[in-house]
């Protein structure tokens, strides 16, 4: 903990990234965003099979990897352990090989596993140093389709009342969800057309199969689930 105290102090005082402009000094939070968003499209690529496109983005997020890793060397500020970056950039670098290494080998599903760690690990440093943004909480939003898709399964086995009222509650702490990432889009992202029709639509089926499963309709509560995982999977491939 005391690590990782140290570590976000100095990201939010100094800083360190290499640009893509003749290797400039750029700020940290701003390599990371990037590493991000090849974490993000690799994930997203990997899911839907597409090995090669996958493999393209860890090798990019590798490349930018080793460059935050070369400018780690120097302490830039009194508050600054390099040992701090280091082990957190390590044990990041070894699970990006990993994930690499899966997708070479054609196990998709281990190399998913890495990469959600590594997008995780990135969320966990961000939120703790006060980078909270949309993107975080598109992240966020997986555990809670996730927690839907296991209850509308569910109800789809056996469409009785009890199974309905688990379903209910999911899609509403789902909806939730969503409504607090609308919130959090800025201006800029709000007023996209691809975002209004992503984030509404979400909004809208999951009070849709909400009244799907107080009707007991199995097969229309199905529908809305494979529609709110679409959503979900194009919004954090999007925006997250």
């Amino acid at each position: 903990m005391r690590c990782i105290i140290i570590l976000l102090t100095w990201i939010a005082s100094a800083g360190l990234g290499f640009s893509a402009e003749g290797g400039k000094p750029a700020d940290f939070p701003s390599a990371i965003q990037s590493i991000m968003a090849n974490l993000r499209t690799a994930a997203s690529y990997a899911r839907t099979g597409n090995i090669a496109l996958a493999q393209i983005e860890t090798e990019t997020a590798s490349t930018a990897w080793n460059d935050l890793q070369h400018s780690a060397t120097a302490p830039l500020s009194p508050a600054f352990e390099p040992a701090a970056l280091a082990e957190f950039l390590g044990k990041g670098r070894q699970r990006l090989a990993a994930a690499t290494a899966g997708l070479g080998s054609g196990d998709i599903a281990a190399a998913g596993r890495d990469l959600l760690v590594l997008r995780q690990s990135f969320h966990d440093l961000r939120r703790n140093s006060g980078l909270y943004d949309l993107g975080d909480c598109i992240f966020e939003i997986a555990p809670a389709m996730e927690r839907l898709r296991a209850a509308a399964t569910r109800f789809g086995e056996q469409p009785v009342p009890p199974r309905a009222e688990g379903t209910i509650a999911a899609a509403s702490a789902f909806g939730d969800r969503l409504q607090r990432c609308d919130s959090w889009a800025g201006a800029d992202i709000a007023k996209l057309p691809e975002f209004r029709r992503l984030i509404d639509g979400a909004i809208t089926s999951a009070g849709e199969i909400a009244h799907a499963a107080m009707a007991g309709d199995g097969p229309l509560v199905h529908r809305y689930l494979i529609e709110l995982q679409s959503y979900a999977q194009l919004l954090d491939f999007r925006f997250g």
